[in-house]
């Protein structure tokens, strides 16, 4: 995966470099004092600096809330974050996509699990998925996609630990830490038991694999908000920041049309609507 990251907040041996007590250096000794305080600051640029990805346990800068990109610049959801569409050409373009949105009625549930999508975040969905086989899990890669400031365990560029999240559904900012973790949670945008009964039922193991685990239809968002929703469609359940809700509805327009899955009419309308149909 690629990382991400921010700052290392500080060493253990910090205090070393603050300069303390120069002031009460003799004027006698002062060429000598700065001297020395350019080598001790020298020194902890060295500790407190990542290297490129990311060293395990440290963080590495991500940007601001800027980092979001539109989902009409983002068509196969490696870029992070679900920008708001707002201009009017933008949501042309969005209701263009909805648009070819095919639909149908809703089928049965019967038969639904989840392991028939394989386990959850597994590394190994076989139909050329972005981030797939580069030895992080699928949540791992989401939350290192869309979070700032992100830590990892110790040993590790894979394990996410803590992170800022700026949370599209509802436009908050979340301090997350893998101690809190369902805080967060992965959102399947198009939810797995709703692909099931639009059609992925009578797909192959492996397309199931890949739908739960393409970041297209992954977004980590605020824990609470994606219980609320969910296996919902647009029509029963839409994000509570309203500045999203044509951003979201383009990405479930996405996830359907690479897929072939269809929503239904009520789906479909709702969606259009977000967009100024």
């Amino acid at each position: 995966m690629r990382p991400r990251g921010g700052t290392v907040k500080g060493h253990a041996n910090g205090a070393g470099c603050t300069g303390r007590g120069a002031g009460r250096r003799r004027v006698l000794l002062a060429s000598t004092a700065v001297l020395a305080t350019g080598v001790m600051l020298a020194g902890c640029k060295d500790l407190t600096t990542p290297a490129d990805g990311g060293p395990s346990g440290s963080a590495v800068p991500t940007g601001g809330n800027g980092r979001a990109v539109s989902p009409l610049d983002n068509p196969d959801g490696t870029k992070p974050g679900l920008a708001a569409i707002t201009s009017a050409a933008d949501k042309a373009k969005a209701r263009s996509l909805i648009e070819k949105v095919a639909t149908k009625g809703r089928g049965p549930k019967t038969g639904y699990e989840r392991d028939k999508f394989g386990y959850a975040w597994m590394d190994s969905a076989p139909g050329g998925i972005p981030f797939a086989h580069n030895g992080c899990d699928t949540r791992n890669d989401l939350l290192k996609r869309d979070g700032e400031q992100v830590r990892y365990r110790a040993g590790s560029n894979c394990v996410v630990t803590s992170m800022t999240l700026h949370d599209p559904y509802t436009g908050k900012t979340i301090e997350w830490t893998k101690s809190r973790a369902t805080t967060v949670q992965i959102d399947h945008v198009m939810p797995l038991s709703y692909d099931w009964q639009m059609g992925a039922a009578r797909w192959t193991k492996g397309e199931r694999e890949d739908i739960a685990n393409d970041p297209l239809n992954l977004i980590p968002v605020d824990g609470p908000t994606n219980g609320a929703k969910s296996d919902s469609g647009p029509a029963t359940w839409l994000p509570p920041d309203k500045t999203i809700r044509c951003a979201y509805s383009v990405r479930v327009a996405q996830v359907s049309l690479k897929y072939k899955l269809p929503v239904t009419v009520a789906d479909k309308r709702m969606m259009l609507a977000q967009c100024g149909a």
